[in-house]
């Protein structure tokens, strides 16, 4: 496999790409948040049950656990250009209809067909951007995907803070249609970056196009021959079967494991941010539960920020390790004193949402690294539909568990959960810090660094 793309200068061309492939992360982290607030009206307009609002909030999460399986495997076999825009334009079509829903039933469906097209973009945009990076900015560029996720969380929170302070309750139904904007807007850059993936390419019989596309966009001239990953033949098409046997079992488990562990105390904080700040005393369904929220999302991409540049100078397993063992602390705290004040409360969630940066902006790195380009955006598309059972499940139980067991046990649960995805990464995290894309994938098992 040439060495040209894992070495090439880092030029504009990157960024560009690194932006465009944000609007995925981006939007889902809107689209998934901004119900947090717009439940806040709907609920009254609508007259929802605790079981209608855990409908809606775990909706879309089931649509990417759907999207996530099918549209990764589609990726891998017919390319990553195939549907690179029109899940933005589903995702448009969907927030519009928002605007006009009438009952929680349609709410419900068009945020299942939206988590669909969220997950199909992971897969696309990630693997996408992976397999045009060099090796110093893989990391950091694809970390910078979850710190996208978080923007989108923070606007979402601002957004609906701002209409329901200047518009009342009754905004949700703008709250809801607001993402098209960021649709048409990535719809827009995108049409400026590379449509297709010259690693995708070579190991489907079209070396000369991908030489062609290397060319054009770094400005450097390869042999197409050595754009074929040397471990390729037989094997342009990737599969589930293969994703999960015996050489790529236990990356595709420690994947899923630690993504899944994360996102359900994650999701479902996010989601009844309002929900649960309003457990420690803040008056619920005003602007403070809100901002407050929102303030917490901050805090969650803030922590994204130090953990991009640590996975890349002390490497990826050590951020992991150490961030999951944090993690643990703080909902341990909260759970062992419920009654805490609002403001220590407060704190701890904010603990918890910055050493979570560590896992965050690995979420996208190691399965895009571990994995070879004919099974790449299935290994993707498997760990974002694994991981949304846990956030799907976090979310539809919160509520309950607030309601019927109370914060103590609630968080005690979330301390439990946070302990079984570090004990994950202890077992299977491995180093792949400066590891050619094409190394880190098929060099067998690699070895555990201390």
């Amino acid at each position: 496999m040439s060495t040209v793309i894992d070495e090439a200068p880092f030029t504009g061309f990157h960024k560009r790409l690194a932006i465009a492939c944000s609007g995925g992360p981006l939007l889902d982290g809107y689209i998934l948040s901004i119900v947090g607030t717009a439940l806040i009206g709907m609920t009254a307009e609508l007259d929802l049950s605790t079981g209608d609002i855990q409908l809606i909030g775990a909706a879309a999460l089931v649509g990417m656990f759907v999207g996530g399986a099918l549209f990764g495997v589609l990726t891998d076999k017919i390319g990553r250009e195939v549907m690179y825009t029109a899940d933005l334009v589903v995702m448009a079509a969907c927030s519009i209809l928002s605007f006009w829903a009438e009952s929680t039933w349609l709410i419900v469906l068009l945020r299942f067909i939206l988590g669909m097209a969220v997950a199909a973009d992971y897969p696309i945009a990630t693997s996408l951007l992976g397999e045009w990076l060099p090796v110093k900015q893989r990391g950091k560029l694809l970390g910078f995907q979850i710190v996208a996720w978080y923007l989108g969380s923070v606007l979402a929170y601002v957004t609906g803070y701002l209409l329901l302070t200047f518009a009342g309750n009754g905004s949700w139904r703008w709250q809801l249609a607001s993402g098209a904007v960021l649709c048409a807007f990535f719809l827009i850059v995108r049409q400026t970056t590379a449509p297709e993936s010259p690693r995708w390419l070579a190991q489907h019989g079209k070396s000369e196009k991908a030489a062609d596309m290397v060319e054009k966009y770094l400005h450097v001239r390869v042999n197409p021959a050595e754009l074929i990953e040397a471990d390729s033949t037989d094997k342009s098409h990737g599969s589930l079967r293969e994703l999960f046997s015996p050489r790529y079992r236990k990356r595709i488990v420690f994947c899923c494991g630690f993504f899944l562990c994360q996102v359900a105390v994650l999701f479902a904080m996010l989601t009844f941010g309002p929900q649960i700040l309003s457990s420690f005393g803040m008056p619920e369904g005003t602007w403070m539960d809100t901002l407050g929220t929102a303030l917490i999302s901050l805090v969650f991409l803030i922590g994204c920020l130090p953990a991009m540049r640590l996975i890349d100078t002390v490497g990826r397993r050590p951020v992991i390790v150490w961030c999951f063992g944090l993690m643990i602390l703080p909902v341990l705290f909260i759970g062992v004193w419920p009654s805490m004040p609002a403001l220590l409360g407060f704190l701890m969630l904010c603990l918890y949402a910055f050493f979570c940066g560590g896992p965050n902006v690995l979420d996208w790195t190691y399965p895009n690294e571990l994995f070879p380009t004919h099974i790449r955006a299935t290994a993707v598309g498997v760990a974002t539909s694994v991981s949304r059972i846990g956030a799907a499940l976090g979310t539809y139980l919160l509520p309950w568990s607030l309601d019927h067991l109370g914060m103590g046990p609630t968080f005690l649960a979330a301390a439990a959960l946070t302990a079984v995805g570090f004990g994950i990464c202890v077992w299977g995290a491995p180093e792949t810090k400066g590891v050619s894309l094409e190394s880190a994938a098929n060099s067998g098992e690699i070895q555990r660094v201390a």
